[in-house]
């Protein structure tokens, strides 16, 4: 009886930080959403002073930031269900490409930003794929946040001009917000659907 009781436990734990690491993706999605819509913001305000600006912030910021990831990754095994990885690797590279390019950051900032804005149309792909498997009708409108959010993300990298890139970022970072608030909403459903498929294999 203890020995089954134990076992139980053991079973437990693992789903029970699955579910831990849903919920601390999801508002880690809501904060860099609320992070890239003030950044437009900024940029919409003082396009050419923020180019000089962020362009070497940025790129320590997203370095300290994807190397964090990386390890928590690695070396916590409690994060194995999150886009941990994924999210360090994306950062590290905007990261170094903010570096390289310096008061030039122009001509690069664009891709940096379409390529964040494509991960994180990927990332609202897979809250409507969890969406999905816990059969809530919402995942329809997840997607269709993400497919906006990836033109969006192809469209920037294709102009240079700041104040278009600001008027991308709040656009995306608004989407994103929304998208990431109907998820929370949503989180405890969808950890119980998952858990409980994982409970039944």
């Amino acid at each position: 009886m203890a020995g089954a009781k134990a076992k139980a436990k053991m079973i437990k734990r693992p789903i029970e930080m699955a579910g831990d690491n849903i919920k601390k993706s999801a508002w880690s999605s809501i904060l860099s959403s609320v992070a890239t819509l003030l950044l437009g913001v900024l940029f919409i305000a003082w396009p050419d002073l923020m180019i000089q600006i962020v362009a070497y912030i940025i790129g320590l910021i997203f370095i300290v930031k994807g190397s964090f990831d990386m390890l928590t990754y690695f070396m916590d095994k409690r994060y194995v269900y999150s886009n941990l990885l994924l999210s360090g690797i994306v950062a590290m590279l905007i990261g170094i490409a903010a570096l390289v390019a310096g008061p030039n950051i122009a001509n690069v900032f664009r891709i940096i930003i379409g390529i964040f804005l494509i991960y994180e149309a990927l990332s609202k792909l897979n809250s409507a794929i969890k969406l999905y498997h816990a059969k809530i009708n919402l995942w329809r409108a997840v997607v269709a946040m993400a497919v906006i959010i990836l033109v969006l993300g192809i469209f920037v990298t294709f102009n240079d001009t700041a104040a278009v890139i600001g008027w991308v970022m709040v656009i995306a970072g608004a989407i994103s917000i929304i998208g990431d608030v109907m998820f929370i909403q949503q989180v405890d459903k969808v950890i119980s659907a998952i858990t409980g498929s994982t409970t039944k294999k």
